[in-house]
């Protein structure tokens, strides 16, 4: 099964520390990261696809993502 997720953030290091954490997790970038103002908040925001190939299991909407 293929897994995909959006990470987002706001611009400063959590954001990257969220993207490390991924990698080394087995999840690897997908296309461009995202760069946007967020006008509700003031600040800008990150934003990074990552995917994972999981052998040997079935896709569930209940899996937990964050957990693969």
């Amino acid at each position: 099964m293929k897994l995909y997720r959006f990470l987002t953030g706001p611009d400063d290091a959590s954001f990257c520390h969220k993207v490390t954490a991924a990698l080394n997790k087995g999840w690897e970038l997908y296309g461009s990261p995202t760069y946007a103002f967020n006008a509700d908040t003031q600040h800008m925001q990150c934003g990074q696809a990552v995917v994972k190939e999981v052998e040997g299991k079935e896709y569930d909407p209940e899996i937990k993502l964050s957990e693969q």
